[in-house]
């Protein structure tokens, strides 16, 4: 592969010219382009900083154009490049563009530096800028220990994100753990820094997961940071701070940009409340439609910045305490930018020319000069230039004087470089006007007359009017420096050949061009003002005059638009009519001529008012036609005639023509067809051997005539069916027949008499000769003995006395079916969720189908409910899926349930065999409402509940939630109060409520997927009617701080009763506390207790036998609103959970029991159950249950930790371990209806995290997870 190439196409060569300015002008002829010599320009080359994407191959580019085409070379470091010592480094064909192949083995790294491309030929060289390649880097972040942020309510907070340098620098942003961006604010933002910063902290900003993120675009990577965590702790009251600037540090900092870059200027403020942000330009105004506020007003942002914008920006921080400021004292600086770049000049020998390079900046930048590539000072002399400065000036060129000049303006902040060529040309004139050109133009109107031209000198142009005219000169001549000749009025006699001619001192050339002037177009009438009454007919005229030579065209417009797509609008050549004129014509109307040369136009206006009134006018439908004649009578035509009925008002629309077959249809009349009302005439397609008679019938806007006598009647020839049966069909009622059916031609297209069918079949795809027979007055064949379900090919052939039809088409049909032969396989289910299933199978061979496969029946019937071991007979479902589906889904499920179900292939003869039933389960779902709940045994403070198990538990019942709430006598309800009740109860006494009240009562189930529906019920408690033989106290309640307890109660007896309080520590066994309760008061406070202490309490009266109320418990701890009752210190919980704990144990004592002697307990057996087996007390240090021996191999239970938050829990080593027998913590049944898997986790693994153990856990962990 050749590495060097050359760059050269006609295309770019015009591209090159375009951009031009010469001292020349170079007409853009193809020709001509192809001819002229030029020094090289580059036209498309790399930026100047390139980063490059260290994964791909890098890509250096260098286009160039000239003539002769230019050759390449490029430097890397200063020094020559020689790409062909290195394997990796190819040059693109017919171009200066370098691939580095990094991506076959190459590294980026070892690529980096400073690249330039030189372009050359025999008239110069061109540069290009130094391109500087560096592959792009995304390093990764630096492991740093990052210390929880503990920080008080109202301060500030600075979260450092500190990502790696890359190349280019990345995008910074902050997100959560799970990838949405963390909300920004006045309060909250992020730096330019990427620090994010709270200008004060609140409790919402306590979280773990602060993220910062660092993207780098250009390798499309992103690097995460570790997580920070922030805990904002509350200290009342939270005290408010004047503002302070977080950044920028200090009251004055400097910024320095460069012009028409983006200046950002950044103030973030601490303070509580939140400060906001205001920014001011000192002594000046900030710059208007180039300012914006980003960051809520915390950043300003200046576009297109320039040495004006120069100067100290102040930022203020302002809220209610006060303010803080900072003034940035902005500078402005500029990287070189071109006032006047030097432009390509094309100089003739002897001619004088400059090269102007003009550049600025901030500082100003040095201008230096190169000649092809090479400093000036060095390069080789040319006696024609002189350097100035900013400025060569060339004096009287030579040919070899053409070359390429750089000009160089840099400054600290870079660089600009342009080429800029000198080509010195001496070419003879040419002239690139066509010879013989022809011009025409109107009359009195300019004409210009082309000379395009070429020539090195510049050549002279001469205008001659005729072959041998004499040059033109004067006024009514004007010349162009482009060699136009223009004459600015042309008359008739301007008419004629006229001659260019151009020369300079290499030479002489001429051309030839004709003029025409042409006679101008006119509208010698115009259309004219027209009122027209409506209904009426109007005309406008627009005659023209025009020269004999051009062709015109003539357009109406309505209203400057189309005319109305409407055929009461009738163009002619001179006039446009319009018939039955309407309100909606009114109008302005134009006409408009147009030829090649000009257009002229001209306008009139329709005014529509109302028609004078008529009388009245009747409008019928038509009297029938008559007078009908045949003439012209043929073997398939006729023409038939008639006299039309008067149309009585309403012009007829149309005429209907039917006829009558008096031969096989006498006294039947059908449609033949229909004409215009305009035609009493219509020629008649015929069928052979018909009798006709034909009637006419007219119509119009009112109706229909009568019908008119018939026509004579005309008997048609026999001939030869002409069509063939319809709906041919080849279909088997049974296994092994063919019936062939076809709808029976009509009687006149029978054609003739003896009309009968030829029947043809043969077997498809088979070397078989045809069959066939021939019957009549029959639409079906039946055909025996065929293979089941075989494809035929079948035709069905019209004949009569005279003849065969044409040769029918075939068409296919199938033997009959039979049922298909095997039944799907593979039959799989998936289960979805507790009421939808998924089923696939796969399809049956074609062949096994022996018919036309319609699809698939899918059986599927429920075998027992998992929560009950009754099983009752259910009626199987049915589901068909059309076609070749080979899945479907099964709605509508029981959940907890155990399924069989079975697949068949359909076809049309019907069902296959059925697959092997298989058996699936549905999940537990939520339970359906409780089947009853009874109130009963109403007292005074309770009621006694019973409810019912749901119908349809869909799963294994955990408990059951009662709520309940007081009505009063306004029907308000009063608080919600909730109890969970064991699923094993039916019955429950609620106590200590209000007498004479009424209670609403809400009652539901639980699976351990949720709660079902609820059952609602109301009753009411008792009224006391008699006095109370006795005082009571009732409804003691507490309300316990750190150190003191508010104790009151409700009494009930004789008045000024004198109270006392009991109190004590609960579980303790020292003698109660008495305090005495001044006067007949219902409360009381006890004071100096201990925190954290549970205590017992009660009330009684003195002098009453010692009567008390029933005790209470309360805990002392953190003052509350109401009394708060912590379920677990209760003691009928805790009994509860004692008794569930008790149970759960035995159960598995029982399990493992029954398990080594090798069988299964159901669960009426494990019920009936009383096993007596070792139990050890509850450890006192952790309150876990002791260990549990099986007397046979001595493998203890061991203690666990507690199930982790999915439910799962690692299998255990031993064979013996409940996780083998359980499918998941949701408790299966099997087969026989054993519980087996309710106090087994799944057998999946999970992270170990700490010292978990991976054990099964024990009882007290099963009673945690039930609770």
């Amino acid at each position: 592969m050749m590495k060097k190439s050359i760059s050269a196409s006609k295309a770019s060569l015009v591209l090159f010219l375009c951009q031009m300015i010469f001292a020349l002008d170079v007409p853009l002829d193809s020709k001509l382009l192809e001819e002229l010599s030029q020094p090289p320009t580059i036209t498309q080359q790399s930026p100047k900083d390139y980063i490059v994407d260290p994964r791909e191959n890098i890509v250096i580019q260098c286009e160039a154009k000239g003539k002769p085409p230019p050759s390449f070379s490029w430097t890397r470091n200063g020094t020559h490049f020689d790409i062909d010592k290195d394997a990796q480094v190819t040059m693109k064909p017919n171009s200066g563009t370098l691939v580095i192949n990094i991506m076959n083995g190459g590294k980026a790294e070892a690529y980096e530096g400073v690249y330039q491309c030189t372009a050359r030929n025999e008239r110069g060289a061109a540069i290009s800028n130094n391109i500087v390649i560096r592959p792009s880097r995304s390093p990764l972040w630096t492991k740093e220990k990052l210390e929880p942020n503990q920080v008080r309510e109202g301060d500030s907070l600075v979260l450092h994100c500190r990502p790696p340098v890359g190349l280019p620098p990345p995008i910074i942003f902050w997100m959560d753990n799970a990838f949405q961006r963390l909300p920004q604010s006045e309060r909250v933002s992020q730096g330019l820094n990427g620090d994010l910063y709270f200008s004060n902290v609140q409790p919402e900003d306590t979280r773990e997961d602060y993220i910062c993120y660092a993207r780098f675009n250009h390798t499309q990577t992103i690097q995460q940071k570790q997580p920070i965590s922030v805990k904002v702790f509350s200290m009342k009251p939270v005290t408010e701070r004047q503002p302070i600037l977080l950044t920028p540090t200090g009251s004055t900092s400097t910024k320095v940009e460069l012009r028409g870059n983006v200046l950002l200027l950044e103030c973030i403020a601490a303070g509580l409340p939140t400060p906001v942000i205001r920014w001011i330009k000192e002594g000046g105004e900030l710059p208007a439609n180039r300012t914006f506020f980003e960051n809520f007003k915390k950043t300003l942002k200046i576009i297109d910045v320039s040495e004006a914008d120069s100067g100290n920006y102040k930022c203020i921080a302002r809220n209610i305490l006060g303010s803080a400021h900072h003034v940035i004292s902005v500078t402005v600086k500029a990287a070189p930018y071109w006032i006047t770049a030097p432009r390509n000049l094309v100089l003739s020998p002897g001619e004088d020319g400059t090269l102007i390079c003009r550049a600025n900046g901030n500082p100003k930048p040095n201008i230096s000069w190169l000649a092809n590539g090479v400093p000036i000072a060095i390069a080789p002399e040319d006696p024609s230039r002189k350097v100035d400065g900013d400025t060569i000036i060339f004096s009287h060129v030579q040919e070899r004087s053409s070359a390429v000049y750089q000009c160089n303006a840099s400054n600290e902040y870079g660089y600009l470089l342009a080429n800029a060529f000198v080509n010195v040309l001496a070419e003879p004139p040419r002239i690139l006007t066509p010879a013989n050109k022809l011009y025409q133009v109107i009359a009195d109107s300019p004409a210009l007359l082309d000379c395009a031209y070429f020539g090195s000198p510049k050549p002279e142009i001469e205008w001659f009017k005729g072959v041998k005219g004499s040059i033109l000169r004067g006024d009514e001549y004007v010349f162009h420096d482009n060699g136009t000749l223009e004459i600015p009025v042309a008359q008739k006699d301007s008419t004629g050949t006229y001659t260019c001619v151009a020369r300079n001192e290499l030479g002489k050339i001429q051309n030839e061009v004709r003029l025409e002037v042409k006679d101008p177009t006119m509208i010698i009438k115009q259309p004219e003002y027209k009122v027209i009454q409506r209904y009426g007919q109007v005309s406008f005229e627009c005659i023209i005059k025009h020269d004999f030579t051009l062709l015109p065209t003539v357009i109406w417009l309505k209203d400057n638009d189309e005319l109305p797509d409407d055929e009461r609008f009738l163009v002619g050549k001179d006039n446009l009519t319009i018939m039955n004129v309407t309100d909606k014509d009114d109008g302005t109307y134009t006409c408009i001529v147009n030829t090649t040369l000009d257009s002229v136009s001209a306008s009139a206006v329709l005014t529509v008012v109302a028609a004078p009134p008529t009388p009245a006018i009747i409008y019928a439908q038509p009297n029938p036609p008559f007078d009908l004649e045949l003439t012209g009578q043929l073997e398939r035509s006729v023409e038939l005639s008639w006299i039309p009925g008067d149309e009585n008002n309403s012009p007829i629309t149309n005429f209907v023509i039917e006829y009558e077959d008096g031969l096989h249809e006498p006294g039947v009349w059908h449609y033949q067809t229909e004409v215009p009302g305009t035609q009493t005439t219509v020629q008649l397609k015929l069928s052979p051997y018909v009798n006709y008679s034909f009637r006419v019938i007219a119509v119009n806007e009112i109706g229909r005539s009568q019908p008119s006598e018939p026509s004579e009647q005309y008997l048609t020839k026999s001939a030869n069916p002409d069509e063939n049966p319809s709906n041919v069909q080849g279909i088997g009622s049974e296994p092994d027949n063919l019936v062939i059916t076809w709808e029976s031609l009509k009687g006149f297209q029978s054609n003739g008499p003896g009309l009968q069918y030829k029947v043809s079949w043969r077997q498809k795809d088979v070397d078989d000769e045809w069959t066939s027979v021939i019957v009549a007055n029959v639409s079906k064949y039946i055909v025996s003995g065929t293979p089941t379900f075989v494809p035929y090919e079948i035709k069905v052939q019209a004949l009569n006395d005279l003849g065969y039809a044409p040769e029918p088409s075939e068409v296919i049909g199938h033997s009959g079916e039979d049922l298909p032969m095997v039944a799907p396989g593979n039959v799989q289910v998936h289960v979805i969720n507790s009421t939808l299933a998924k089923v696939h199978w796969d399809p049956v061979p074609l062949k096994t189908v022996r018919g036309h496969l319609q699809g698939y029946k899918v059986y599927y019937w429920k075998v027992q409910s998992l929560s009950r071991r009754s099983r009752r007979h259910v009626e199987k479902k049915i589901l068909t899926f059309r076609g070749n589906k080979t899945f479907g889904m099964l709605p509508g499920l029981e959940p907890f349930s155990s399924y069989k179900l079975n697949v068949r292939v359909v076809n049309g003869k019907g069902e296959g065999p059925a697959s092997p039933d298989k058996v699936f389960k549905t999940p537990e779902g939520v339970p359906s409402s409780p089947s009853f709940l009874k109130i009963t045994n109403p007292t005074l403070d309770s009621l006694t509940l019973e409810w019912g198990s749901p119908t349809h538990p869909n799963g294994v019942l955990t408990s059951y939630i009662l709520k309940f709430q007081p009505i009063n006598n306004t029907h308000e309800l009063g608080p919600l109060v909730e109890i969970r009740i064991p699923a094993n109860e039916s019955s429950l006494i609620l106590k200590n409520l209000n007498y004479s009240t009424r209670y609403k009562f809400y009652f539901n189930a639980q699976t351990s997927v949720g709660s079902g529906s609820q059952i609602t019920e109301e009753a009411v408690t008792i009224m006391d009617e008699v006095q109370p033989l006795y005082p009571r106290i009732r409804n003691v309640t507490t309300a316990a701080a750190e150190t003191y307890a508010n104790i009151s109660w409700e009494y009930e007896g004789p008045d000024h009763a004198n109270f006392y309080v009991e109190y004590g520590v609960a579980g303790s066994k020292e003698d109660w506390k008495k305090e005495i309760v001044n006067g007949s008061r219902s409360f009381f406070v006890l004071k100096g207790l201990t925190p954290g202490t549970a205590y017992k309490v009660r009330v009684g009266a003195e002098g009453l036998s010692g009567f008390r109320s029933s005790e209470d418990v309360f805990e002392t701890g953190p003052a509350m609103a109401s009394r708060q009752v912590d379920i677990a210190t209760q003691g009928w919980f805790i009994g509860l959970m004692c008794a569930v704990a008790l149970l759960i144990l035995i159960l598995l004592i029982v399990c493992f029991i029954r398990r080594n002697k090798g069988g299964k307990y159901p669960v009426k057996e494990k019920e009936d159950a009383h096993a007596d087996p070792e139990i050890q007390p509850m450890k006192e240090d952790d309150g876990t249950f002791g260990e549990y021996s099986d007397a046979e191999d001595h493998k203890p239970l061991k203690k666990g930790s507690r199930t982790p938050s999915d439910r799962t829990v690692k299998k255990e080593d031993s064979d013996d371990s409940l996780v083998d027998y359980g499918e998941g913590v949701n408790g299966q049944f099997n087969e026989d209806g054993s519980f087996i898997g309710q106090y087994s986790g799944k057998k999946e693994k999970e992270p170990a995290e700490g010292n978990e153990s991976s054990e099964a856990p024990s009882p007290v962990n099963a009673m945690n997870s039930f609770v």
